[in-house]
């Protein structure tokens, strides 16, 4: 039973050891650059084999991390224990209270389609892949956020289990410091099984993509940044800035292009999304153009996101505002004639992500009106040395003009201690690392984002 079979022996999920057939599988997630090395992984089935996991490493003195889908992976973890909870996929829909609850495992590729059957849309994000409880966790910006706020904004409660074994019902009423830090922290404070959210009356976006030529960049930048100064709260944007590879996998008319890709939805009425976009139509000829009035089960489509697994680097900075000089600058560094081929992504925030939620919550951020991102797909043959240093440049171009990060989109070495405490204002990350001493002040819950205790 190999060197943890004690801990075999109360679980009714895979125990797997380095070496074991399925570790590898196991431990790596959706980003397969430097994947997770854990002495040991746990595949639950359920939150009693969570609970069993937690005592074990608490006996044992193993740092303890968790992982579904490997979006936004942190530091990889190196020894200590790995809760995998893909296994735990349960979903319910209670359409008269306008919820769900739902699994650590689940996907928003399983509550979209649920949710639908009844009229109602969660407040996912551009991947119909990533896992929803991580992404709440970690606040949860997604197609319709600047409407509605966060995910984490809308859930009603927490089933989470703390460093002590403990599996609570967490809510607002019963523990509001742990639903507080738990919505924010992500897995600082506890492994959480599932959570119930709130879902709204959304079937339809007017939404898809608007992609213009290489010599259209610069003005469908600059006028992107404008356009969004005054779009109201219904209207959710970004602008991606793709070098398309020259290979089938691609449509035709964007092989070898490096093209600009303007994401659209809109959570009002069609025709109001119309007249807003046309500015943007008016730039010029598109190579495509799919906006339209499309059903929020094929919301996916509108940033078209890769489904598989990559290994990459990015570098993500949160700004309070994003002026011409920081466009060009952007653009000299990840733009079509830059030295470099990456992906540069401009997010759009503001509106209701800015507004502090009615039931309180830990989530950073909000004083950001854009997300910016420099993204490197690490094929093979790609120097991994000049992407460590095109992504140096990308931080000591933003640093200056950043409000911090967004802990969803920390990955590999942004997810260290400074930009951990970046993404929140002081006094909220004074208050988490107190609460971090209350709850877990031997820091299993380590392997993560992570918040070190207070002394």
């Amino acid at each position: 039973m190999g060197t943890h079979g004690t801990l075999a022996a109360k679980v009714r999920g895979p125990v797997l050891e380095p070496g074991d057939a399925g570790y590898d599988e196991e431990r790596t997630g959706f980003q397969t650059r430097d994947p997770h090395r854990p002495g040991v992984i746990v595949g639950a089935l359920d939150a009693a084999d969570v609970r069993a996991a937690v005592e074990y490493a608490a006996a044992q003195g193993l740092p303890v991390g968790v992982q579904n889908t490997g979006h936004g992976l942190p530091l990889p973890a190196d020894g200590g224990l790995l809760i995998s909870t893909g296994r735990m996929t349960g979903l319910r829909v209670d359409p008269e209270a306008r919820t769900a609850w739902i699994e650590a495992g689940v996907r928003w590729s399983q509550v979209v389609p649920e949710a639908a059957e009844h009229g109602l849309a969660p407040l996912s994000g551009s991947s119909p892949g990533v896992g929803a409880v991580s992404y709440m966790l970690g606040g949860g910006a997604g197609l319709m956020s600047r409407r509605y706020g966060y995910a984490a904004d809308h859930v009603r409660s927490i089933d989470a289990v703390t460093a002590d074994g403990r599996l609570w019902h967490v809510t607002p009423d019963t523990d509001p410091d742990l639903f507080w830090a738990l919505l924010g922290g992500r897995a600082n404070f506890g492994v959480v099984t599932s959570l119930e959210i709130g879902l709204f009356p959304v079937t339809h976006l007017y939404g898809g993509g608007l992609i213009f030529d290489t010599d259209l960049i610069p003005e469908v930048m600059d006028l992107w940044r404008t356009w969004t100064a005054d779009v109201p709260e219904a209207m959710t944007s970004s602008i991606a800035l793709v070098p398309v590879p020259d290979i089938p996998a691609f449509p035709e008319e964007l092989r070898g292009r490096h093209i600009a890709h303007v994401r659209i939805a809109h959570s009002g009425d069609a025709a109001e999304g119309e007249r807003l976009i046309a500015p943007l139509r008016a730039a010029g000829p598109r190579l495509q153009d799919t906006v339209r009035e499309l059903p929020y089960t094929e919301a996916g489509t509108i940033h078209n996101e890769p489904p598989t697994p990559m290994a990459y680097r990015s570098t993500t900075r949160a700004l309070r505002e994003l002026d011409g000089r920081t466009v060009r600058d952007l653009l000299d560094l990840a733009g079509p004639g830059a030295p470099d081929r990456a992906i540069l992504e401009i997010r759009h925030l503001g509106g209701a992500l800015a507004r502090p939620p009615v039931v309180p919550n830990a989530v950073g951020g909000r004083d950001a009106r854009y997300l910016v991102g420099v993204l490197s797909k690490l094929r093979p043959g790609v120097d991994e040395e000049s992407v460590r240093s095109l992504h140096e440049r990308a931080a000591a171009l933003l640093d200056p003009r950043s409000s911090g990060g967004i802990l969803n989109f920390l990955v590999g070495p942004d997810a260290g201690p400074e930009m951990v405490r970046a993404s929140y204002d002081p006094a909220t990350y004074r208050r988490l690392a107190e609460l971090k001493a209350a709850y877990d002040p031997r820091n299993l819950f380590r392997l993560n984002h992570n918040i070190p205790p207070a002394a």
